[in-house]
């Protein structure tokens, strides 16, 4: 089973993405268990507060280290795993999330993240504790707990048995550095607009050549970057693509 900790000062905002579809029959199905802490359970006795101004002056205001500090202890105490604590703070300044770190991080007995607010978080933390700093785009939120909330569903469906069918995963964008193909169901006709003719021929070496070449196409067409990527991997010559 993998432990998904996740410190935020605001647990309400989890409730409907950890107690809804694919999540939740996650952890019904015992692939999955999450232990969401309040950092206010962790306050500063001394300032009764969980953020600060910085030092040196500047804009804004930071999640002071203590009670961050006090709610890794809590996770360390509960023994949820955590002989090798992977600890990963969601930072615009951080290794891009992508597909094969979703892979990597779902192999993992546990997970600890920290959610960051204002100008994020004393350096101390991100200096001795956190293990990965991760971003999910150049662009900044007003909070951490959307992309945890990101990071967290991408890595979960990764898990075997978490779909209905594991294979979907597998077929997915980025899986093998391929973007995802056409999907079409009923009704055959809509508007006017019909089903490719091969998907009814039952040839199934047929309907997967013709998916791949799809895939290919718009990989080829949208993602050059990727494309090069499958072109070195699969030793693809100039001449077809």
């Amino acid at each position: 089973m993998l432990i998904i900790n996740i410190i935020t000062p605001f647990t309400s905002m989890f409730d409907a993405i950890l107690n809804e579809s694919i999540l939740l029959k996650a952890q019904q199905k015992k692939i999955v268990k999450f232990n969401i802490l309040n950092l206010f359970d962790f306050l500063d006795e001394k300032s009764k507060r969980i953020d600060d101004y910085p030092f040196g002056g500047g804009e804004g205001m930071l999640l002071k280290p203590e009670p961050i500090f006090q709610a890794l202890k809590e996770i360390k105490s509960q023994n949820f795993n955590n002989h090798n604590m992977r600890i990963v703070f969601p930072t615009p300044d951080g290794k891009m999330f992508n597909h094969d770190v979703a892979k990597e991080m779902s192999k993992e007995l546990s997970l600890t993240f920290i959610c960051g607010h204002y100008k994020g978080i004393d350096q101390r933390i991100r200096d001795n504790y956190v293990t990965d700093e991760i971003s999910i785009g150049d662009f900044v939120l007003t909070n951490g707990e959307l992309p945890v909330m990101l990071m967290v569903d991408s890595i979960v469906r990764l898990k075997e048995g978490v779909l209905n069918n594991y294979e979907s995963a597998s077929k997915d964008s980025f899986y093998d550095t391929l973007l995802d193909g056409p999907h079409y169901t009923r009704p055959r006709i809509f508007n006017g607009f019909d089903v490719p003719e091969i998907l009814f021929s039952g040839n199934h070496k047929k309907i997967e050549k013709w998916f791949l070449k799809k895939r290919e196409d718009k990989t080829r067409n949208k993602r050059k970057d990727l494309w090069k990527k499958y072109k070195s991997k699969n030793k693809i010559g100039e001449k077809n693509g």
